[in-house]
């Protein structure tokens, strides 16, 4: 098949991490042409500050080597400025006169620093902090010059701070705010960093506006707006960036702030996307490197033809070493956005932990100087967690503590949320590839390779599977079958990760010791993509299926007492619609009765359903058989709608969070009746498993929700 012409403008960390995705989902689709204009290969931007303060070299933050893209057989122009793209024939221009022609067109030219409407800002010895360039240029004026000031107290300002400082240079730093890192930090957190920062060396001038440069030829200092002047040799501007749009403006693109696309990262102009900092999706334009990485995933698949589900937006968040001090903050922290639901501080560690809330679930959270529970934090954020889901403080920090958290992380539990790697992933390079170090383990599996923030996590992760080996994967979970050393744990977080044609290409690709499997593993991997990956159509592949497992019985009910309020048989008959077209690990069966009068075994059932005097009961992992085992009360509704919506999430639950062959008794026993209440009590989380059913089996449409318009006398 003749390969489609692919170009990427912009050859930073955005636009190449899509075309790294691409190569994973369809090496052989694309052409592809890559136009930077800087002459250096790809690198790590967020890397910078280590650089200026001498920890690592330039070789050492690059992504992708000169080689990658020889041996990916892309074509890399450096140095080139691309200045007009033709939509009417599908071509981009640069400035230097090359033409290339386009089947499909990403533009990822990310953004520059905001340079402010400060009088004399162009004068020499003002420069940015945004490329490799401007390292260079501040580790020159190092060599000559002995004062800086940096304006801009945010993060890349407070790095380039101390990248002066270790060159030597005596730095100030002039914020606009009454405290440090304003749109990350609450006032305690920035009042710690502050006095830790000060402490190396950095003076800070705060609630100061610059009003002009002074200086006749060159910058001399800066004069604050109530007259006061402050000398310098050397003015570094770090207060935002700026989308680089202009390019699509002149083409006519829309553009707001930055280039508008739709969930599929489209622009208004066909066969044109665009991805990264200059994109902005539903008014939202992102700076951070997760979200862009996310959006790279949705275009590649995209591109490549693939089902994919919509980009609907991404929660921010932060976890880096500013200036050496461990900071991690993310979702609503500033005052009046969300009330403080727990807020710890401990002087002798010098930790600091905020967690805040808003209708009663987790809104966002704030660590310093411990970061160790960042990326439990962020998922409970994300999800919308209730409060009660909330853990007790980490033990003590350091290494021990580290130490401590990796090894009680559940193997699902992502580590690096830049890359999407979990603790299993981390865990399967050491033991099952050999790597023996972080390094090693970086560059495989991309972990801290980006923001570098969880780069702590991932060294003591490493540590716990070189002390523990296999033994520390799944607390030594048995393999599925005979045919692979995979656990259940292990094979459904491979399959969520990657999407396989057949069940046959993921046994090849898992390493399968036997190519066609047995039924137990060919069972297995046909429910995990169906539960994984629902658009994919793989009913004609041939496989061992026990049918068994994919059924669902529903008894129902009612009472002979005539004044009893609730309607079994009608709320049933809605469940049944929803429940029976899905897949299931292990036969389930399910009991609704209209009232006590009519018990019919709610309590042995998986699912028991029952009419009470407080509303519908709805109990879970009942099992008649030996050995018997009494249901659990998961909650109490007051409506039949909230009745079905409770009864349909558990299952759901059950499903995504189960292993093929596990009974619900037994799922319930391992995942603790207390966690599954906390989810299925988060609202929008239960929303979610929901439609998820809905998805995975029947839609379930407005005219036919559960529940909807039942009463007793229907």
């Amino acid at each position: 098949m003749k390969r489609k012409k692919l170009v990427v403008i912009g050859n930073g960390m955005a636009g190449i991490k899509c075309v790294e995705e691409i190569y994973k989902l369809d090496p052989q689709q694309f052409h592809i042409t890559v136009f930077g204009n800087e002459v250096h290969p790809n690198y790590n931007r967020i890397l910078l500050s280590k650089v200026l303060q001498g920890d690592s070299s330039i070789n050492d933050i690059v992504l992708n080597d000169w080689s990658w893209y020889e041996e990916k057989g892309i074509r890399l122009y450096t140095g080139e400025t691309v200045v007009r793209i033709h939509a009417e024939t599908q071509e981009v221009e640069t400035a230097s006169g090359i033409r290339t022609a386009y089947d499909s067109l990403i533009i990822a030219t990310g953004s520059s620093a905001f340079i402010p409407p400060i009088a004399g800002v162009r004068k020499p010895g003002v420069i940015s902090f945004r490329n490799i360039d401007d390292c260079n240029t501040m580790m020159d004026y190092a060599k000559k010059y002995r004062k800086a000031i940096v304006i801009g107290g945010g993060l890349l300002g407070l790095e380039a701070a101390r990248g002066l400082l270790n060159l030597g240079m005596e730095t100030d730093v002039i914020h606009n705010a009454p405290y440090l890192m304003n749109r990350q930090l609450d006032r305690m957190s920035a009042d710690l960093l502050r006095a830790e920062l000060e402490q190396q060396g950095m003076r800070f001038w705060l609630n100061k506006e610059t009003e002009s440069i002074i200086g006749l030829n060159r910058a001399k200092g800066v004069r604050f707006t109530g007259g006061s002047t402050l000398e310098a040799d050397l003015i570094v501007i770090s207060v935002g960036i700026r989308p680089n749009i202009q390019l699509a403006k002149t083409c006519g693109i829309e553009t707001n702030r930055a280039i508008i696309v739709d969930d599929f990262m489209r622009t208004s102009i066909p066969h044109v996307y665009a991805v990264g900092e200059c994109a902005e999706h539903r008014g939202t334009a992102y700076g951070l490197v997760a979200p862009l990485y996310e959006q790279g995933k949705v275009l590649a698949r995209v591109l490549c033809g693939q089902d994919t589900d919509p980009y609907t937006g991404s929660v921010p968040y932060a976890q880096l070493k500013v200036s050496g001090v461990e900071v991690f903050s993310v979702g609503d922290i500033r005052e009046g956005e969300a009330d403080t639901a727990l807020q710890m501080y401990d002087g002798v560690r010098g930790t600091y932990k905020k967690v805040t809330m808003k209708g009663g679930t987790i809104r966002g959270a704030i660590l310093f100087g411990d970061t160790v529970e960042g990326t439990s934090l962020l998922s409970l954020v994300k999800r919308k967690a209730p409060v009660s889901a909330l853990s007790t403080p980490a033990g003590n920090s350091g290494g021990g503590g580290l130490d401590a958290a990796a090894a009680d992380m559940p193997d699902r539990e992502t580590v690096c949320a830049c890359n999407a790697v979990s603790k299993g992933a981390i865990m399967r390079a050491v033991i099952e590839d050999g790597l023996q170090t972080p390094e090693q383990v970086r560059d495989c599996t991309k972990a801290s390779s980006s923001c570098g923030g969880c780069r702590p996590m991932m060294e003591a992760v490493v540590r716990y599977a070189l002390r523990n080996g296999k033994e520390g994967l799944s607390s030594a979970a048995p393999p599925v079958c005979g045919c692979t050393e995979l656990n259940h744990e292990m094979l459904k977080a491979s399959i969520a990760q990657k999407e396989f044609s057949d069940i046959h290409e993921a046994m090849l690709f898992l390493g399968w010791k036997k190519p066609l499997g047995c039924e137990i593993c060919q069972s297995s991997i046909r429910y995990y993509l169906e539960l994984f990956h629902p658009r994919l159509s793989i009913q004609e592949v041939s496989f061992v299926k026990d049918e068994k497992y994919n059924s669902l019985s529903v008894g129902i009910k009612t009472s002979e007492d005539k004044d009893e309020e609730f309607n079994s048989r009608y709320l049933g008959e809605k469940l049944r619609k929803v429940w029976e077209p899905l897949s299931l690990p292990y036969p389930v069966k399910a009991a609704i009765t209209s009232g006590m009068n009519s018990p019919a075994g709610v309590l042995v059932h998986d699912i028991g359903i029952t009419g009470a005097p407080a509303g519908w009961e709805i109990f879970a992992g009942g099992h008649a058989e030996h050995p018997v085992k009494q249901g659990q009360l998961i909650g109490i509704a007051e409506t039949d709608e909230q009745a079905g919506e409770l009864a349909v999430s558990c299952l759901q639950l059950y499903r995504e969070r189960s292993y093929y062959g596990e009974s619900v008794w037994k799922w319930i026993e391992r995942e603790g009746i207390v966690e599954i209440r906390e989810m299925l009590f988060d609202l929008d989380f239960r929303q979610e498993l929901v439609e998820r059913a809905g998805d995975a089996g029947m839609p379930i449409k407005n005219d036919e929700r559960l529940g909807e318009g039942i009463c007793g006398n229907c």
